[in-house]
């Protein structure tokens, strides 16, 4: 055989190789990522979040640590910084801090686990390990996946599409999407570092609220003597306001407003008490963490209620479930953002 010869069938069975080993199967691709979540000790995350609800359009900015599936720190702020909660997961359970208020709140929960999270690297492999029917495609650069989602109101944000990086398997973006597949919560991750190192107390709950209440600009800690009251769209659920009472407490004005019609709720909102920054207090909380997209609240079979931007909401209902409570809340904070 001579060289030349020896040569061209060197390169052709290479070309077979890198053929047949080019493109890679839904199955094939959906290991690769279980592996990776499974063996990873740990990984730090920035994206870029959007809310959209009606015509409005909100930007959050979202910070995720994780380390090996078990402690979680996920802040959320708006991009004035004027609005943060975070969620803490250590040893002790589920906590949802808000630095502004000088409160935090725990919960007994097996959050991440319950639902589908967006933001989380391991959260959108679980949504692929449980569709079996996930649709997939392979571009010059990415994975993409479309699947169902795992949310308490999945009828309502039934699929998403996922977007990963060929290279290093890190997630690109998400796009969870309403029956009409029209784009409602948008996730662009910015950065993913899948060697992060953590401190002994990353997770824990008090060097992580004062460190950020020490970012916290000098307007988001002043409390204004009055608040606006926020309304939920016309119409919403086919109820209407039926009435609108306000009444003075020691913390100042009450508002409660009262709907009627096919869906009967109330709405509460009143001003945000502010602990003193030495009497941080850890309140037990016996209903569920709510994630409402802009802010993480309280969730119960005939409430839900939350804080933003130093005013507490609460929405009281026998008749709505919880994702029509939390479809009232969105609806209310589009009006916020105007």
């Amino acid at each position: 055989m001579t060289k030349k010869r020896l040569v061209w069938l060197v390169c052709l069975v290479a070309l077979f190789i890198l053929s047949a080993c080019g493109a890679k199967s839904k199955e094939d691709v959906a290991k690769d990522l279980s592996q990776k979540a499974e063996e990873m000790k740990g990984y730090k995350a920035t994206a870029e979040m959007t809310l959209q609800t009606g015509e409005e359009k909100q930007a959050y900015q979202v910070e995720v640590w994780n380390k090996e599936n078990n402690f979680y720190r996920v802040a959320l702020s708006t991009a004035k910084q004027d609005q943060s909660q975070m969620i803490l997961k250590n040893s002790s359970g589920v906590y949802v801090l808000t630095p502004s208020l000088n409160k935090s709140f725990k919960f007994q929960s097996d959050w991440p686990k319950n639902s589908s999270q967006a933001y989380l690297f391991e959260s959108l492999v679980k949504d692929i390990q449980s569709d079996q029917e996930a649709s997939f495609k392979e571009t010059d650069k990415h994975y993409v996946f479309e699947t169902k989602t795992r949310y308490p109101n999945s009828h309502m944000l039934p699929l998403q599409e996922i977007t990963f990086n060929k290279r290093d398997l890190a997630p690109v973006s998400v796009k969870v999407m309403d029956p009409d597949r029209k784009p409602v919560l948008t996730v662009k991750f910015t950065k993913v570092n899948f060697k992060a190192s953590f401190e002994k107390s990353s997770f824990d709950v008090k060097k992580n609220m004062t460190g950020a209440q020490l970012e916290m600009p000098v307007v988001a800690q002043e409390q204004e003597k009055e608040f606006t009251v926020f309304y939920p769209e016309e119409n919403i659920l086919g109820s209407q306001l039926l009435d609108e009472n306000e009444m003075l407490t020691e913390a100042g004005k009450r508002v409660v407003l009262t709907y009627g019609g096919d869906k009967t709720f109330t709405i509460i909102q009143e001003k945000s008490k502010v602990l003193p920054a030495a009497s941080m207090e850890t309140a037990s909380m016996s209903g569920d963490m709510a994630d409402l997209g802009f802010a993480f609240g309280e969730v119960t079979d005939q409430s839900l209620s939350w804080s933003y931007k130093g005013v507490d909401y609460m929405i009281a209902s026998k008749d709505l479930s919880e994702a029509e409570m939390i479809e009232v809340a969105r609806s209310m904070q589009a009006e916020m953002e105007k």
